[in-house]
């Protein structure tokens, strides 16, 4: 719990109105959307502005509390979940779209504002905000920033790093600073790109300046069944080393098609192995031209059945199929973990029929929907709770996540990797580049109150798995020693 002094501090910041302390209600902070680690916090705080983001923070950092910044709670990996006897700074109050420049092509945001509403705030002007995690209905820019989040066009268009120009942060000592600029070329080492995907362990990023894109004047997309997952996959590798770079190519297998057709009702074939969405866009003469090539690519790996979208509300309904097929899953199975992970494209087939050997091993089932266009992978591991698989669900999830690395990719694409990866970090990373991530985190945070225990292995969090070492309070106290 907190003491009175840090208790009234935290009130005096940001004011009686925007302070959840009802047990109850602080039990909507507990989690994440990786609902298997919780964890109530003492006190969430809601600012409304970046000056109360700054009280807040300095209160925190005068009374030595551990702070955990949240956006909308959408996360992937633990990387929201509080602290034990530390504070929540929740951003869901700081929503203002403060300004829109058609001319700069640039919209300045507060941390709160949803992914989804920037595009919608531009459109007027024929602009949109190209990054789109599936959650974009929902998820925030500031948690954009946390994660370096990604989504379905990032292929072309690249993750949240790429398209934002400047952001006001508030460092672990409350110490208000801006990072970036107008430009993308800065004098200086790139402080904007270190803080953006360093899951907000080094400062919470309050007004931020988006680039935003010019709405293209021609959209292709369609849907192709395919008789296996290697056939799939295939299409993908021919279609890049054809020079084509689609906005987006996504992959679901069958059991995630039959969890987003029961959902939502795309079009999608219940029966087939495994389907592509491939979107083009730019350009109209351009357009159609690689739209044959796709075209010719598909029927050359015996695609089954291509669907092309004629009108916007197909293409909407195409998406909707795709991007509702996390949450979709919940009906075909009780519970399910979401894995994120990346592979080199060319061995996608591979990784997919590791996956499935794994999944039979374990007696569990997998779906896999993932960006095939940069092999960022996201099984999901079904199982159900009741029947006591939590823990070889969990296991499968972690070994899934370690098989990537070991196939020559990365523990996450876009997820992060907060409490959920943090202990597979050693196999990613050497001692040395774990031991200069903490120097760097360090020299950001030195007593380490923003986001603690998330991202790097400690022992507190990995048994005896490398990390920064941690005295226990008793040692700091005199009471035992370290042997």
């Amino acid at each position: 719990m907190l003491d009175r002094a840090a208790h009234d501090a935290l009130v005096a910041a940001v004011g009686t109105e925007n302070v959840i302390s009802d047990p109850v209600q602080l039990r909507s902070y507990e989690c994440d959307g990786l609902t298997g680690f919780r964890q109530i916090p003492s006190l969430v705080v809601l600012p409304r502005a970046t000056e109360h983001v700054a009280n807040a923070v300095r209160a925190c950092h005068r009374h030595g509390v551990p702070f955990v910044a949240r956006g909308a709670g959408t996360g992937l990996s633990g990387g929201a979940m509080p602290v034990a006897d530390g504070v929540v700074i929740s951003l869901q109050r700081m929503r203002e779209i403060v300004d829109i420049d058609p001319i700069d092509r640039r919209a300045v945001l507060q941390p709160g504002v949803t992914n989804l509403d920037i595009t919608k705030a531009a459109a007027a002007h024929g602009l949109y905000y190209a990054p789109d995690p599936s959650s974009q209905q929902v998820c925030t820019i500031g948690g954009n920033i946390a994660e370096n989040s990604g989504g379905a066009h990032c292929l072309k268009y690249g993750f949240t790093t790429n398209h934002v120009l400047s952001m006001t942060v508030v460092l672990p000592d409350g110490e208000i600073v801006t990072l970036g600029g107008d430009t993308d070329e800065q004098l200086g080492p790139d402080l904007r790109g270190v803080v953006i995907g360093s899951e907000g362990t080094l400062g919470i990023a309050c007004d931020i300046t988006v680039r935003l894109l010019r709405t293209p004047e021609t959209v292709r997309t369609l849907l192709a069944d395919f008789p296996s997952v290697t056939a799939a996959g295939d299409v993908v590798s021919d279609l890049v080393a054809a020079g084509i770079i689609p906005a987006a190519v996504e992959m679901m297998d069958n059991l995630a098609i039959q969890a987003a057709e029961k959902a939502v009702g795309a079009g999608y074939t219940l029966s087939t192995p495994a389907a592509l969405v491939v979107e083009l866009d730019g350009p109209e003469s351009e357009c159609e031209a690689q739209f044959a090539e796709v075209r010719a690519i598909c029927d050359r790996h015996g695609c089954t059945r291509l669907h092309i979208a004629e009108t916007a509300a197909e293409r909407a309904r195409i998406w909707k199929g795709r991007k509702a097929a996390f949450a979709a899953v919940g009906r075909i199975s009780p519970d399910y973990i979401v894995q994120d992970g990346v592979v080199p494209r060319t061995r996608l087939a591979e990784v997919l029929n590791r996956i499935e050997n794994m999944g039979r091993d374990a007696g569990l089932r997998v779906a896999n929907v993932f960006h095939a266009g940069d092999g960022n992978l996201h099984p999901l591991v079904l199982f159900d709770e009741d029947a006591g698989e939590l823990e070889r669900a969990e296991e499968l999830s972690t070994d899934i996540a370690e098989l990537c690395v070991e196939l020559g990719g990365s523990l996450s694409g876009e997820h992060g990797i907060g409490t959920d990866k943090a202990c597979s970090m050693p196999r990613m990373f050497g001692e040395a580049d774990l031991s200069t991530m903490d120097r760097v985190r360090t020299a950001f945070d030195p007593q380490h109150l923003c986001n603690p225990g998330k991202l790097l292995p400690t022992p507190r969090l990995c048994g005896e798995q490398p990390g920064r070492y941690r005295p226990h309070p008793l040692e700091e106290a005199g009471v035992i020693e370290r042997l």
